[in-house]
């Protein structure tokens, strides 16, 4: 495969392999040198080894919405999100809290009323900008890699504005799927390349916090990282103080707390750095999970994403 492709495909088997590796350390201490990190399962919730959680749960409909070739500013397309992700949440047994409210509080499974409960859910806590709409979007890219940034700031936002109401949702969702688009097409680190498509009141701010995240560790953000800002400082962090794809995952779990979503994060923009090639075998052979898809699976998913892309 190309270096793009491979790279484009990265973007969803580094997010998926980064959830799985951090499964089993989800919610416990930093982690130091020397203790290794590994691929081992358990957790709050037993998973086995190599199992996603809801992570990329949330990411597979997104990419199937873009295998199949549907434009994320349509909102039929956004609809059927809304009733795939319901219909999981069922069941699941890890749904985040707030986007848990949003979805039991649907009048309908539609976007407008996904994004209305979304609301409710905001003015009822007073914040809304859980990590949980930065976790899973990696996939959407892949929808926009021939596209307008804009049109993928936009469709990211979108997408966000489902479960998460807040601001520093939407926009973090934005940050970093430009920033994955810019690593898919030319291999190179780029976080703030997305900042002049916020909101211009938000961009000094925004610059600011990626400042921090520089010169930062992973770790320094570890207490707040279920916070969409800290998450993304974390993962950013990771991927900055490292030089492959296996190092950025196991350095955002080491960080502690939020382990599987900050390494799901940070997987999908490493993965877009170094490629799905750059991932190791044994963590692809291991990785799985709902809806009984497995690395190839997303791997084949991806491909026909790319391909609808280019029509």
């Amino acid at each position: 495969m190309t270096n793009t492709t491979d790279r484009a495909i990265g973007a969803v088997l580094g997010s998926a392999a980064g959830d799985a590796l951090g499964a089993g350390y989800e919610f416990q201490p930093p982690v130091p040198e020397p203790m290794p990190i590994r691929m081992k399962g358990g957790g709050t919730f037993n998973w086995g080894p190599g199992e996603w959680t809801d992570d990329t749960s949330m990411a597979v409909p997104i990419l199937r919405t873009a295998a199949r070739g549907g434009s994320f500013a349509d909102e039929a397309a956004l609809d059927g999100l809304v009733a795939a992700w319901a219909e999981w949440a069922r069941t699941a047994p890890d749904v985040g809290i707030q986007t848990s409210r949003v979805l039991t509080g649907l009048e309908a499974r539609t976007a407008a009323a996904s994004r209305a409960s979304a609301r409710t859910e905001h003015d009822q806590s007073g914040r809304s900008a859980g990590n949980g709409s930065l976790m899973r979007t990696a996939p959407l890219v892949l929808a926009y890699v021939d596209a307008d940034e804009r049109e993928l700031a936009d469709a990211a936002r979108a997408v966000s504005d489902l479960t998460h109401h807040e601001a520093d949702a939407g926009d973090a969702c934005v940050l970093w799927c430009v920033a994955i688009r810019h690593a898919v097409l030319h291999g190179e680190l780029d976080v703030r390349r997305g900042v002049d498509l916020l909101p211009a009141e938000r961009r000094k701010m925004w610059a600011e916090r990626l400042s921090a995240a520089e010169a930062g560790q992973p770790v320094d953000f570890t207490a707040t990282n279920g916070w969409v800002v800290s998450a993304l400082q974390a993962a950013y962090a990771a991927v900055l103080r490292t030089d492959s794809l296996e190092t950025a995952l196991v350095a955002a779990v080491r960080s502690g707390n939020d382990t599987d979503t900050v390494a799901a994060i940070a997987g999908g923009l490493a993965g877009a750095l170094y490629g799905a090639s750059a991932l190791p075998e044994e963590w692809r052979e291991l990785l799985h999970g709902w809806p009984g898809l497995r690395a190839d699976d997303l791997v084949s998913l991806s491909e026909q994403a790319l391909r609808a892309a280019a029509v």
